[in-house]
């Protein structure tokens, strides 16, 4: 139990410094008495149950594949976690050689018993359905182990157990990405003993019942794509014209922009079927629209927000250079370092994540304790002084990020400003083309919720 002794209070910091914002709809169904399943989607490999543990009272048990296990190092940190091992045929191995079938089933009733165990105490076990981790918005087919795991432990009770099933979908706006979003999007609870009917009569059917439930709980929790193509498009238009098309959009919370997003998805599917032809025109003058900005090299917020900024915005850049130098100078090597080591680890981006937090983790205490070091030996000489310098660091890092992202808009607005002084004409076409396209995206909302009530 190491990681909730002593790990779980840094992950949680180290969480909540990687995410810019972290939402849990319905934290309360997370923290009811157990025993409980967590069953969740699985986008983002470690992230996934990091998000859910630090956002429970009760120690969570995690299934995880069996090939996390064979390096002893991970192996060790595996088992801090509480976490158990499953196997799957295509992993499992008996003295080096791959596992026959009745090998790999022995191995997981086994699994399967720690579970029962587990559970039999009022303990809470997560399980991923999908069996593997890839980073897209999509639901991938559920296996059937977390409905026969719950089913089974209630079964060996006489179904006077009390577990629950709870499903969670892990909803990222940029899994990648450093300072994004995340929201944590929890179902009610499935009473498993509303299966012991259909388990009596047949035990297979019952679990694939279960299941189903539990698909059907994500996937009106969950972002869904069908392919690579729309996920691409839905998110440029929730980029470009997201303000206008949520004009109510809570700035405080992340669960506007997912039902954006969802509806967004919903209206496309229909116009598909409705007004394909339109659908089709308006995708190309989308395409067109950014790829002329791209090539003046442009961006959409800066040409929409080419007249904002003000003189005291102008006058906060130039005197927060200093902060913004001393920040950058403190933390750029245990900043960058993080990004450069997953990328050259790993070509998968569900694994891009994971390994920067867990390098972030020593780089930034490791750094920090070098710079103290060096500081208390060779300027201050005073704990005090030296306490004050730590306590510097992590907040200038977070001012220069904060003053990195306003220059960086500040100079694409001042870029846009050229363009339109140099080219007046094709600035007045971009501007004429872009309320164009706000016009017809309005109007095709307005189109597709008459649409949907009717029908």
């Amino acid at each position: 139990m190491l990681f909730y002794t002593v790990m779980k209070p840094l992950v949680q910091v180290a969480l909540r410094v990687f995410f810019r914002r972290m939402e849990v709809r319905h934290r309360e169904r997370l923290n009811q008495p157990g025993p409980l399943l967590f069953a969740g989607n699985h986008p983002n490999t470690l992230m996934d149950p990091l998000l859910t543990a630090i956002h429970t009272r009760q120690p969570v048990a995690f299934l995880a594949k069996s090939t996390f296990f064979v390096n002893p190092i991970v192996r060790a940190i595996m088992q801090s976690g509480n976490s158990i091992p499953i196997y799957r045929r295509q992993d499992a191995e008996v003295g080096g050689a791959p596992a026959t079938p009745e090998q790999v089933m022995a191995q997981n009733e086994a699994v399967f018993g720690r579970c029962y165990d587990y559970l039999d105490k009022g303990g809470t076990i997560m399980i991923f359905p999908e069996g593997t981790s890839v980073s897209e918005r999509r639901l991938r087919p559920l296996k059937t182990g977390a409905a026969r795991i719950a089913l089974g432990a209630e079964a060996r009770h006489g179904f006077k157990l009390g577990l629950k099933v709870v499903p969670i979908a892990t909803n990222y706006f940029d899994p990648s990405r450093f300072r994004s979003d995340v929201l944590l999007n929890v179902a009610p609870p499935i009473v498993v003993a509303d299966y012991a009917a259909a388990y009596a009569q047949d035990p297979e059917a019952a679990a694939d019942q279960l299941t189903d439930a539990i698909r059907e709980a994500l996937e009106r929790r969950l972002v869904i794509t069908r392919d690579a193509a729309e996920d691409a498009f839905v998110q440029q238009v929730e980029r470009t014209f997201g303000s206008h098309l949520n004009p109510d959009d809570d700035p405080t919370t992340l669960y506007d922009n997912f039902q954006l997003s969802q509806t967004l998805l919903q209206a496309l599917a229909w116009f598909e079927q409705h007004a394909p032809t339109r659908l089709v025109a308006m995708r190309l003058q989308f395409q067109t629209y950014l790829e002329d900005l791209r090539r003046h090299h442009l961006t959409d917020e800066a040409v929409e927000g080419q007249s904002r900024g003000t003189f005291a915005g102008l006058l906060n850049l130039f005197l927060g250079v200093p902060v913004w130098l001393y920040g950058v100078l403190n933390n750029y090597l245990p900043y960058i370092l993080p990004s450069v080591i997953a990328k050259r680890a790993t070509k998968e981006v569900e694994f891009v994540a994971p390994i920067m937090l867990v390098v972030g983790m020593l780089t930034f205490p490791l750094a920090y304790a070098l710079q103290a070091a060096a500081v208390q030996h060779w300027l201050t000489h005073d704990w005090r002084l030296t306490a004050l310098y730590v306590l510097s660091l992590p907040l200038t890092g977070f001012y220069a990020l904060s003053y990195w992202t306003t220059l960086r808009a500040r100079l694409e607005r001042l870029r846009v400003l050229r363009f339109f002084r140099a080219t007046p004409t094709l600035g007045e076409e971009l501007l004429q083309r872009r309320a164009g396209l706000v016009r017809q995206l309005e109007e095709a909302r307005k189109e597709y919720l008459a649409g949907r009530e009717k029908g």
